[in-house]
């Protein structure tokens, strides 16, 4: 046996479009198990057992030093861990309110823009005009007939937290070892989340039913997909994995049918193909040039 087969691990044999997948439906299934939580803690509650639960696990897996932390790092911790707060709380408070699909497509807006942020490239304002225009579709102001209009603005407010989440996670990429920074910033998401978690949950968070369905989402929202992600981000090229995470929302779009009985429409779905359109195109076009940052 040659010592390249003694280092291989179960993860090579799968290819690593596989593996992104995976992580993408794995992130939409999490989704929707979260979703069946609203009626006992709200999503509130839903988002701070997903947040608390997956904190305890990165500081098991990292377990980061706190000794010597500069204050300017501190503080991006803080900022880091604020922005992860308003992103998953946002996008729970949409969830409760729109389709799986529909509020995945328009918290997309973020990285879209993240990626196309500072370019002069007419191809990339084709990219933005795009997904403009899957987002008029999806909201349909003129008609009234649209996705509500306040899951909407939530789904938004997730995107442009979203975006923060990139780039503060880049500079924590720098700034800490491995994930250290991203499990101690969960620590403070955790901390912004308990009002509003204890607010709307209750004593039903400490209920064993509603504990061990959010340990199920936390795994399937953060702890597989990232381990999944890391492995394939060896192995692909940039450019590539970009693209393939922007499948997302037709993912979203299927696991809410699927699992939550969501039918959406025509409109719907059109608005969904301009906008995981228009997030390829710009993957494809900006990921070369820099490495993706895992969600």
């Amino acid at each position: 046996m040659s010592a390249n087969a003694i280092r291989a691990s179960p993860a090579d044999a799968v290819p690593p479009t596989v593996l992104v997948i995976g992580a993408v439906a794995s992130v939409q299934t999490g989704a929707s198990l979260a979703k069946s939580l609203f009626d006992d803690v709200g999503p509130g509650g839903t988002v701070l057992l997903r947040v608390l639960l997956a904190a305890v696990v990165l500081l098991a897996i990292w377990r980061p030093r706190t000794r010597g932390i500069e204050r300017r790092d501190w503080l991006l911790v803080v900022t880091f861990g604020v922005a992860l707060a308003g992103m998953n709380f946002a996008f729970y408070s949409a969830l409760d309110r729109i389709p799986l699909g529909v509020a995945v497509t328009l918290e997309f807006v973020g990285p879209l823009g993240v990626a196309v942020a500072g370019s002069r490239r007419a191809l990339d304002l084709l990219w933005v005009a795009m997904a403009a225009a899957g987002i008029l579709l999806l909201a349909d102001p003129f008609t009234g007939g649209g996705t509500d209009a306040l899951g909407a603005a939530l789904a938004l407010l997730a995107g442009a937290f979203w975006a923060a989440y990139i780039l503060l996670s880049a500079r924590a990429g720098q700034a800490f070892p491995g994930g250290s920074g991203l499990s101690l910033a969960m620590v403070v998401a955790s901390a912004v989340l308990l009002p509003f978690g204890i607010a709307e949950g209750g004593s039903e968070l400490l209920d064993p039913h509603v504990l061990l369905v959010g340990a199920g989402v936390a795994m399937l929202s953060s702890a597989i997909p990232y381990s999944l992600e890391l492995e394939a981000l060896r192995r692909l090229p940039a450019h590539v994995f970009g693209v393939l995470m922007s499948l997302e929302p037709g993912m979203a779009a299927l696991v809410g049918f699927v699992v939550l009985g969501e039918v959406l429409g025509l409109r719907d779905a059109v608005a969904i193909g301009l906008v995981v359109t228009a997030s390829a195109g710009a993957a494809r076009a900006a990921g070369a040039g820099r490495p993706p940052v895992i969600d």
